[in-house]
């Protein structure tokens, strides 16, 4: 909203916008998480088993996929639209790949921001990010969100027990999944 905030229909429409992804796509989905650990089906918030993952990645999709329904009306411009898509198939895909082998979610969550980034810089140039007096290019939002991926993907093979693969695997579905919802959305 700070790069093109004219395309969000000001700003009293751009904060309710701000309390209805927030609420949509982490705190319904975190409360449903948390309330699995009571229930017992999950064993704790670490969720190291990749059978207690199952749960809690249906719960996100689910509520991902409203956000993007709810998104498609035309409430949101398209780009905004299409990285909700986007978000949506990157955790369906780890989903997937959760199943059969491991991924980091982590990485999944920084490849996504990458490829939105890197969309963002070619479909609105000139426009930059402004965060009070400061204004930055998008190509250096795109640099700054590279090297935040390389610190999560350190920090993610340093303080769990993912192997590089893993993190690979997950920057790989992030990437792939938002483009896939910028050319289907």
């Amino acid at each position: 909203m700070s790069v093109n905030p004219f395309a969000f229909g000001g700003e009293q429409r751009s904060v309710l916008l701000l309390l209805s992804v927030f609420s949509t796509s982490f705190l319904i989905p975190a409360l449903g998480v948390v309330l699995m650990k009571p229930l017992g089906l999950i064993k704790g918030l670490q969720m190291r088993d990749k059978q207690e993952r199952i749960g809690p990645y249906i719960v996100c999709g689910v509520f991902y996929l409203w956000l993007y329904k709810n998104f498609m009306g035309g409430m949101v411009p398209e780009l905004y639209a299409k990285f909700t898509l986007g978000a949506c198939i990157a955790l369906f895909l780890a989903f997937f790949v959760n199943i059969f082998s491991k991924i980091s979610m982590y990485a999944t969550g920084m490849g996504s921001l990458i490829a939105m980034t890197m969309i963002l810089a070619f479909a609105w140039p000139g426009n930059a990010l402004s965060v009070g007096q400061v204004r930055l290019s998008l190509n250096l939002l795109l640099a700054i969100a590279i090297m935040m991926a390389g610190a999560v993907g350190y920090l993610t093979m340093r303080h769990t027990d993912h192997e590089p693969r893993d993190v690979w695997r997950g920057y790989q579905a992030g990437f792939v999944a938002v483009l896939v919802g910028y050319w289907l959305g």
